[in-house]
C-alpha cells in the first residue's frame, strides 16, 4: 500500500490566512483560509510545485475561467478570485462548501430516494448550464460535487472541461467508474451525452452506495470496470424503495450506446421530476434562466425558471395541460387552470393543475391500442390580463380560441383513426427504420423485452431469445449487436430470436426494443450478453 503523502505548505496570501488542509489532489491541495476582507471562510486550491508544467498551467487557468462562466448557477462552486501567489504557485479561491460533499456521504450512509432526486435534478440543471454555455464537465463523480452551507450540492473541478465544439478527446484525470463507453476505447470521443452518462452514474451510486459497475466484495480492477461499463448491462441498485421508474431513467441515460441515451441534462431532470411527481413528492426545480430557453435550444414540455427568472411568482411554473383521453366524452368545457403551492416550497414554486378532457375511441378501429394522447400547452395566466387598467377582458376569445383547439384535436383524432386502417407499411427486416415520434402519455409508453439471455452454440454462434411482457398484433423487433464505442446497426425482425455469428472468443452483447405496429419502440431496450 503506498503511504499518503503529507500536505504542502500553504503560500502566503495578503489578505488570508491559512487554517487548515481540506483535501490533497493529484495535481493541487485544497487549504481553508479565512479571509480578512470581507471576512469569510474560503476554499483555496493550489497547484503542487511539482506539477507546474505547461499543460497543468494551461488546464488550471482553463478551469479558473470556465467556473468564474458559470458561477452564478446555485449549484457550482463559486469562484471569487485567481492569481499567482509569491512562489509561483496558481490559486484559485473558491466558496467554500462546509457539509460534507458527495464522495464523503454515498459509501458512508443510506442516502434517501426523495433527496438522491432532490440532488440529482439540481446537478442536472447544473450541467445543462454548462452545456449550454458551450462547456463539457467531462469528469462528473460523487468527489467533484461538493454540499453548500443551506446543502444545495455544488459541482466543482472543471479542469479536464472542454468546449462542446472541441469535443472531448483526452482522458486526463478521468474516472473510470464513472464513465461512458466512448470515452474508455482506443479513439475516445464524446459530447453532452458523456456528461449525461456520468451524472446518471453519479446519482446512481448515491442509490446503491458503491460505482455502477463495482460487485461488492468481488474483483473491481480497472480493466474489469472497463468490461463492465462497454458490455453489461446496468445492476439493480439493490434498494426496495427505488422505484422501478427511476431505475428505468438511471438505465437510458446510461445506455451504451449515447444514441440511445437523454439528449440533454435538462431532459434527464425532467424524466426525475416525473418520478417525484409519480411519488407524490414536491418536485424540485430546475434552475436555469429564462433566457436559457430562448432560441431554438428552448425545451418543450414542463420547465421552470432559475433565480434569474421574472420575478417570485414566476420563478418555478409548470404549465397547465390539457389531454385528450380514449374514454367516455362528457359536455367540453373550458379548463379553468389553479395555482397550488407545492408543498415545501414557498409561494414562489407553483405547479399549475392538469385538466383532463376525455374523448370518445373510434368506432373505426376496434381491438386497437388506445390513440396517441394530445397535449396542448396553455400559457400561464398572469395579473395583468386580468388586472390591468385600459384593457379588454379576454375571457370570451379565450373560448373561441379554446374550442377551436379542442375541435382540431378532434378532427385531428378522426384522420389517426382513418390512417390507422390503411394498409401496414411497416418496413421488412433489414430495411431502414425510422422510428414513429415519441408517445406522450404515460400508457402510450411501449414497455422493453424482459428474460433476454444468449447461449452459445457450438459452432460459436451466440443464440439470443427474449419474451415480449405485452404482446400486440404487428409487433416486431429492432436489434444490434452492441460495441464499445460507436452505434450498433440495427435490423428489424417479427420473431422474439435472433442468432448472432461469432468466433466464440469474445463476449457478445446485443440490445433488443419492441416496435408496435404504428412504429413506437421501447423506451428503453433491453440489453444482454453471453460469455
Amino acid at each position: 500500500m503506498t503511504a499518503r503523502r503529507e500536505a504542502s505548505t500553504p503560500p502566503r496570501l495578503p489578505g488570508y490566512e491559512p487554517v487548515r488542509v481540506l483535501g490533497l489532489g493529484g495535481f493541487a491541495d485544497v487549504f481553508l483560509y479565512e479571509q480578512q476582507l470581507p471576512r469569510r471562510e474560503v476554499a483555496v486550491k493550489v497547484l503542487l510545485a511539482g506539477s507546474l508544467d505547461d499543460d497543468v498551467r494551461s488546464r488550471f487557468q482553463t478551469e479558473a475561467n470556465l467556473m468564474a462562466q458559470l458561477s452564478h448557477h446555485p449549484s457550482i462552486v463559486t469562484i471569487y478570485h485567481a492569481a499567482i501567489a509569491a512562489d509561483g504557485r496558481p490559486f484559485l479561491v473558491m466558496e467554500y462548501c462546509s457539509r460534507p460533499g458527495l464522495a464523503d456521504r454515498y459509501r458512508q450512509e443510506r442516502i434517501s430516494v426523495p433527496e438522491a432526486l432532490r440532488i440529482g435534478i439540481r446537478l442536472a440543471s447544473a450541467v445543462e448550464t454548462a452545456h449550454r454555455a458551450g462547456i463539457l464537465h467531462r469528469d462528473i463523480k460523487p468527489a467533484n460535487v461538493l454540499t453548500t452551507d443551506f446543502g444545495w450540492p455544488a459541482l466543482t473541478d472543471f479542469g479536464i472541461a472542454a468546449t462542446t465544439g472541441q469535443g472531448g478527446g483526452a482522458t486526463v484525470g478521468m474516472s473510470i467508474p464513472w464513465s461512458p463507453p466512448e470515452l474508455l476505447g482506443e479513439h475516445p470521443s464524446g459530447d453532452e451525452r458523456s456528461d449525461v452518462y456520468s451524472l446518471a452514474a453519479t446519482i446512481y451510486s448515491l442509490l446503491a452506495g458503491r460505482t455502477p459497475f463495482e460487485i461488492a466484495g468481488g474483483r473491481n480492477s480497472a480493466q474489469q470496470l472497463v468490461a463492465r461499463i462497454e458490455r453489461s448491462p446496468l445492476p439493480p441498485t439493490g434498494r426496495d424503495d427505488v422505484p422501478p421508474a427511476l431505475h428505468q431513467v438511471l438505465d437510458k441515460a446510461m445506455a451504451k450506446v449515447p444514441a440511445r441515451r437523454y439528449d440533454s441534462a435538462a431532459a434527464v431532470a425532467r424524466a426525475l421530476q416525473q418520478v417525484e411527481s409519480d411519488l407524490r413528492l414536491p418536485v424540485t426545480p430546475l434552475d436555469l434562466t429564462e433566457d436559457a430557453f430562448a432560441g431554438p435550444q428552448r425545451e418543450q414540455g414542463p420547465q421552470t425558471g432559475g433565480p434569474q427568472g421574472g420575478g417570485e411568482d414566476d420563478a418555478t411554473r409548470l404549465r397547465s395541460i390539457v389531454s385528450v383521453t380514449p374514454q367516455e366524452a362528457p359536455a367540453v368545457r373550458e379548463p379553468q387552470p389553479t395555482v397550488d403551492a407545492v408543498p415545501g416550497e414557498d409561494d414562489a414554486t407553483r405547479v399549475r393543475s392538469i385538466t383532463t378532457v376525455p374523448s370518445t375511441p373510434s368506432a373505426a378501429s376496434p381491438g386497437r391500442s388506445p390513440l396517441p394522447t394530445f397535449i396542448a400547452p396553455q400559457e400561464p395566466v398572469t395579473t395583468d390580463d386580468v388586472t390591468a387598467p385600459g384593457r379588454r377582458r379576454t375571457g370570451p376569445l379565450v373560448g373561441v380560441v379554446s374550442g377551436l383547439v379542442v375541435l382540431a384535436a378532434v378532427v385531428t383524432l378522426g384522420a389517426v383513426a382513418l390512417r390507422d386502417d390503411a394498409p401496414d407499411e411497416r418496413p421488412s427486416s433489414g430495411s431502414e427504420f425510422s422510428p414513429a415520434p415519441a408517445p406522450t402519455a404515460i400508457d402510450d409508453v411501449v414497455p422493453a423485452p424482459h428474460s433476454l439471455q444468449g447461449t452459445r452454440q457450438p459452432d460459436g454462434t451466440v443464440v439470443f431469445t427474449w419474451q415480449n411482457p405485452d404482446p400486440q398484433e404487428g409487433d416486431s423487433y429492432l436489434w444490434g449487436v452492441l460495441e464499445a464505442t460507436g452505434e450498433p446497426e440495427l435490423e428489424l425482425i417479427d420473431v422474439p430470436t435472433v442468432t448472432v455469428p461469432s468466433d466464440g472468443s469474445a463476449e457478445v452483447c446485443i440490445q433488443v426494443a419492441i416496435v408496435r405496429a404504428d412504429r413506437r419502440l421501447s423506451a428503453s431496450p433491453a440489453q444482454g450478453c453471453a460469455a
